[in-house]
């Protein structure tokens, strides 16, 4: 069996689709490849089945919420949806990644091209809000269907309840809710 040369992914991604690519990230050996949000199927698509790359895993997915309180963060890029993807082949792995907008923010969804990405979205739509269109089944997966919020998001409500020491229990106590006998 001939197993072709392995290529660069960001040469390769940016001599096919020039106009994807707008930033790559170089820290620690790890590549990460910054995609325009309304590219990402055509880059994954792209990546899996270029000879030379077969990024053929998808092995997570996830987001961050970039809010600061003191709103010291760019709207346009509030949430970043990050893809983790490893080419079995050539035993290489490579992030690629899309900033979405705090107003609406959606990304196209690539269960159609990784069957396994179908749970791990959900776990963003229902934790985080970002939306993937085209999404099988968009249905909450963590959290009650009636649930209003989502609770990944740094703007989230906290609930926390005071910590019992032997100083503060009849405090605590005060405040819980006992069974009724």
């Amino acid at each position: 069996m001939d197993i072709p040369k392995a290529l660069n992914p960001v040469e390769a991604l940016k001599n096919a689709l020039p106009d994807a690519v707008a930033d790559v990230v170089e820290f620690r050996d790890e590549t990460t490849i910054v995609v325009d949000p309304t590219k990402i199927r055509s880059v994954m698509q792209f990546l899996r089945d270029t000879s030379g790359l077969i990024y053929n895993f998808l092995s997570d997915i996830s987001a961050v919420d970039y809010w600061d309180q003191s709103y010291n963060y760019d709207i346009n890029k509030r949430f970043g949806v990050s893809y983790h993807i490893y080419s079995m082949l050539y035993n290489r792995r490579l992030r690629v990644k899309v900033y979405l907008p705090e107003e609406a923010p959606t990304v196209e969804s690539v269960t159609s091209i990784w069957p396994a990405a179908n749970w791990l979205e959900r776990e963003i739509i229902d934790m985080m809000g970002v939306k993937f269109v085209g999404h099988p089944d968009p249905r909450r997966v963590l959290m009650p269907e009636d649930w209003e919020g989502y609770p990944h998001r740094r703007d989230y409500p906290l609930g926390y309840e005071t910590i019992q020491f032997s100083f503060n229990v009849e405090e605590i106590i005060k405040h819980k809710p006992l069974a009724k006998e």
